[in-house]
């Protein structure tokens, strides 16, 4: 587990108008719902305005109280707050409606996109943050798509409405009101800028908790075995105070700007009515019209006063959209190759092969030239950090190599696409990875999942795994919880290997395979292993060289360069690293 949380980048330069316009492409599919929503915006806009409106003829009707005044005005009243009602209907649901839609379709994006991403990608990205990322920071791109959009559409047309009626009622008055109009966007101008800057961090902080909280938990035997959880604890409320303290610079930005945009709206409101008591300014006004007049002034307070207040929804949504689109312009994974051959022979060639990791001045990997005929199996011995799993990655190709060329059948690695060179490896590693499915989920996992029940039983009998298998209570259909938590080391070894001989593939990589089982349960494995190897190419890793004895061909490697290669009987014999390693576990073990 790391040590720390580091700091949260600096924000990147947003392109906030790009950003928008990027996000808008996701709501083209469902213009016609957002065409509703608009129209449901303009009618709520329409009700408000007619309500300002209507109070000249409520004032008409209050000076000349006629039975048919009475009627109208009664009329009026239910008519526009149903008319508003029913704008207020169609405006939410249908730009939800339109959100959730554009929500669904970025994550299932981003998600696409995350499983072609190199190795390097989640190397150096926690998977806390990356769930983050398809979490949170998607969620809050709803804000900005639903809430935000919703606001700003009717509270904005309700704002133009009124100005337009002003406009057509006195427009020597409406200008004094509007004078305060450029105070009021410089003030949003700042606090939205304020806004998407903290976005940002709080998004950062947010994908630390994630991680934080993932690794203590998913760690949670190591984290108390080792007397580690006061140091979580301490870990967890350091980025949960990151993010309080972010949140709280987000809620008095919001809390400072929206008063400061009511008082200018105040004293807009102060100054019209004193300037209305001039008589050369009120002019010929009416006291209806007067009264119109300042109720639609005073109307506008809370449209304006909402779509100041929308625009932290707005910045989250921009910086966190702008998140997500950074995540899938990661170039996927180099795919250039189209040689697709149903199965291969084996041959394995490794040619002046070298690799170093990117910012890394030294190569891993030191001109390595293996020839490894078809059906034939090598192992890769030598002391941890040698080399040895970095070698056997490179053949599906989790990391390209840096110098030479790897060929199997005689053509380049390059040339096979990735899905069909794939196909012909299995793999068995010492991590094994499970799925909370069921024990023939996880046998059948992936391209495999249309293998008979009769398949999958012969490969897990194969594999001695249905020894235990048969005492599940629901045997094959047992589900083994998040990564085979219900199962023993040895346990969920034995079903990778299962997996692999269901795969059926004319190369398979055992990377320490053996490593989780205890002698009981590694002789019986050995034994499939032997079974499953025949016909094969096969790339063995293996700490315990018992395991390794009959392998075709051993390779000692140190520093990622082969230093010794031959058989069991001739290494020994040469009295080299290979005898020294033999020595000191046969020692070990006796």
């Amino acid at each position: 587990m790391s040590s720390s949380i580091p700091e949260p980048l600096k924000t990147p330069p947003t392109g906030s108008w790009a950003t928008y316009k990027r996000l808008l492409t996701y709501v083209k599919p469902f213009w016609l719902a957002f065409s509703l929503a608009v129209v449901g915006n303009v009618l709520y806009a329409a009700a408000s305005t007619g309500m300002a409106a209507a109070m000249e003829y409520v004032i008409t009707a209050i000076e000349n109280p006629t039975s048919q005044n009475r009627v109208m005005l009664t009329a009026l009243i239910v008519g526009v707050f149903a008319l508003r009602g029913l704008g207020t209907f169609f405006s939410q649901y249908f730009i939800s409606y339109v959100g959730r839609n554009v929500i669904n379709a970025l994550r299932n994006d981003v998600f696409d996109r995350m499983m072609t991403l190199p190795s390097r990608y989640f190397d150096e990205n926690a998977a806390g943050r990356l769930v983050s990322k398809l979490t949170f920071n998607v969620e809050q791109v709803a804000e900005a798509a639903t809430n935000a959009i919703t606001i700003t559409l009717r509270e904005g047309l309700t704002i133009v409405g009124l100005l337009g009626f002003m406009i057509y009622t006195n427009w020597k008055l409406t200008l004094v009101f509007l004078t305060v109009g450029p105070v009021i966007g410089f003030v949003v101008s700042y606090a939205s800028k304020r806004f998407r800057k903290i976005s940002k961090r709080i998004q950062g902080s947010m994908g630390d908790i994630t991680h934080v909280a993932t690794e203590s938990i998913s760690g949670y035997r190591v984290v108390r075995t080792f007397g580690g959880a006061d140091y979580e604890r301490d870990r967890f409320r350091q980025v949960s105070a990151r993010n309080l303290k972010q949140s709280l610079k987000m809620a008095s930005t919001q809390a400072i700007s929206v008063p400061v945009i009511q008082v200018l709206v105040a004293i807009a409101i102060a100054a019209l009515v004193w300037t209305m008591l001039a008589p050369e300014i009120r002019g010929e006004m009416t006291t209806g019209q007067l009264i119109a007049f300042i109720t639609a002034a005073t109307t506008m307070a809370k449209p304006i006063r909402q779509v100041t207040s929308i625009h932290s929804k707005i910045q989250k949504g921009v910086a966190a959209a702008y998140d997500v689109f950074e995540t899938m312009d990661e170039k996927p994974e180099k795919d250039g190759g189209t040689h697709a051959p149903d199965r291969v022979e084996g041959r394995i060639e490794f040619d002046q092969v070298s690799f170093r990791y990117r910012d890394q001045l030294d190569n891993v990997l030191d001109q390595i030239s293996i020839d490894l005929p078809a059906g034939q199996s090598v192992a890769l011995v030598g002391r941890s950090g040698s080399g040895k799993s970095t070698l056997v990655s490179l053949l599906p190709r989790f990391y390209d190599f840096t110098g030479g060329d790897i060929r199997v059948d005689g053509r380049s690695l390059m040339d096979f696409s990735l899905e069909s060179l794939r196909a012909q490896i299995a793999l068995v590693t010492q991590n094994v990875v499970l799925f909370n499915d069921t024990i023939a989920a996880n046998i059948a996992y992936g391209a495999l999942r249309d293998c008979s029940r009769e398949e999958i039983r012969e490969a897990a009998a194969k594999a001695h795994a249905l020894e235990f298998i048969d005492r599940m209570p629901e045997g094959l259909d047992t589900v083994i919880g998040d990564n085979g938590v219900m199962l023993s080391g040895g346990q969920r070894q034995r079903l990778a290997i299962a997996r692999a001989l269901l795969k059926n593939a004319p190369i398979l990589i055992l990377d320490e395979a053996t490593s989780a089982l205890d002698t009981e349960s590694e002789r019986h494995i050995q034994q499939a292993l032997e079974t499953v190897m025949q016909g094969r190419t096969t790339l063995v890793i293996a700490h315990r060289l018992s395991t390794i004895e009959k392998a075709d061909r051993i390779l000692v490697m140190d520093n990622g360069r082969i230093v010794e290669s031959g058989t069991h009987d001739e290494l020994l014999a040469a009295g080299g690293a290979y005898a020294q390693l033999h020595q000191v576990q046969f020692s070990e073990h006796a």
